[in-house]
């Protein structure tokens, strides 16, 4: 089978430090951190307190009233970055062209918030009297069906649901799918809006979030004083075509895909593996679906989520995967400045990647203070540089030993 190249050419985001992509990537290169007190609902009775909140949001911007109040706020984020996607990309598609066009977006939980709010009114009002709109606007999947059913695509709709490796997913399978000719274009990414009592008291329940109440030092990568995630939300959605289909409409072009690994740690329900085999093993696919050495990898978007066990297991993966190499890229982790937005977040982390590859810039990780020993590769601290990037990859490690990486070229 013929293996196509395939590029990015439309990035649209919402994201806790900006409504477009342009403003996001600008947030990444002026090292705004996107996390506060939570406004979403009253957290003064929980343990946490600051989340990575999308600011400003205008639903009406990007579809009907009626659709606003009937679609749960993932959903309005992905049709949002959608939009923008296929804006940016000035793609048009006739008739014809939509059955060869596609949507792979992920989201981790999907509507819990509307879950929560429609059991709240069950047990007031009765279960019969719940929305009609409760199960067809909360399911995980109603975020790439809106995609589909605004824009026309008409190719494989689907929703990878693997946890924080969800985004990551999307994009690989979509690189995938388009590359072996089962489509010329595709809408990938992730979103989610799960800032919630529920949410938040889970993930505190099971002490992986953050409990402090310094926004700059709640998020902090690699850091020795790590103490936990800051849940995050919001959605990246890129627009990705084979590169004949892209040169021919004469369309800008951000970066090349040309690797994709996944693999599975059969391990544990939320921790990695000890020897981050499966971390190691997904990167080192990706690697060889992209027919390149290690040593030529110049930059990693890692998963790095501020938890103590992650950030020492990928840091660990990188050095079994790139030997000596390790210690000559660099690896930064942008949950910094996001928070940890578990299904977007590797969609994002992906498109970021994209943007780094464009405009030779490698982002930092902010807020970073106290060095540790088992994290000692170069991860950007607090100032991002500009530099040579050749290659560049992007990881994402979720719960249920999900892992993923995508390879991107700067394009030639």
């Amino acid at each position: 089978m013929e293996r196509r190249r395939v590029v990015i050419t439309g990035i649209g985001m919402i994201t806790p430090i900006g409504l477009t992509a342009e403003e996001s990537w600008q947030g990444i290169k002026e090292g705004k951190c996107g996390i506060a007190e939570i406004t979403q609902f009253d957290s003064s009775s929980q343990k946490v307190h600051l989340a990575a909140e999308v600011k400003g949001f205008d639903p009406l911007l990007y579809m009907s009233k009626p659709d606003a109040k009937r679609f749960g706020r993932f959903t309005q984020f992905s049709a949002a970055a959608a939009a923008q996607a296929m804006n940016d990309s000035g793609f048009e598609p006739s008739e014809e062209e939509k059955d060869m066009c596609g949507v792979i977006i992920s989201s981790g939980i999907g509507g819990l918030g509307i879950t929560e709010a429609e059991h709240d009114k069950g047990l007031k009002s009765g279960w019969d009297r719940v929305s009609p709109f409760y199960i067809p606007t909360g399911i995980c999947n109603m975020a790439a069906g809106k995609v589909a059913i605004d824009h026309g695509f008409r190719a494989m709709c689907t929703t990878p649901v693997t946890a924080c490796a969800g985004g990551t997913y999307a994009v690989g399978d979509a690189f995938h799918y388009v590359r072996d000719g089962y489509a010329d274009v595709m809408l990938c990414g992730g979103t989610e809006s799960s800032v919630t009592p529920l949410a938040i008291g889970g993930f505190t329940s099971m002490k992986a979030l953050s409990q402090s109440e310094d926004p700059l030092r709640a998020s902090i990568p690699f850091d020795a004083e790590r103490n936990g995630f800051v849940l995050g939300e919001g959605a990246g959605v890129m627009l990705i075509e084979e590169l004949s289909h892209a040169l021919k409409r004469n369309a800008k072009i951000y970066a090349e895909i040309v690797g994709y690994g996944a693999t599975c740690d059969a391990y544990h329900m939320t921790a990695p593996r000890d020897d981050a085999y499966g971390a190691a093993k997904a990167m080192e696919m990706a690697l060889k679906d992209g027919a390149i050495n290690a040593d030529e990898v110049d930059y990693i978007n890692a998963h790095g989520t501020s938890t103590h066990l992650n950030d020492q297991t990928e840091t660990l993966a990188v050095k079994k995967v790139f030997g000596d190499h390790a210690y000559k890229l660099a690896m930064s982790s942008t949950k910094s400045n996001t928070g940890h937005m578990l299904g977007a977040a590797g969609a994002v982390e992906a498109a970021f990647t994209a943007l780094a590859l464009k405009d030779q810039y490698m982002p930092a990780t902010i807020g970073y203070k106290t060095a540790d020993p088992e994290c000692d590769l170069d991860c950007v601290p607090n100032t991002g540089r500009n530099a040579v990037i050749r290659y560049a990859m992007s990881n994402s490690l979720g719960f249920g030993g999900h892992n993923g990486s995508v390879l991107l070229k700067a394009y030639e």
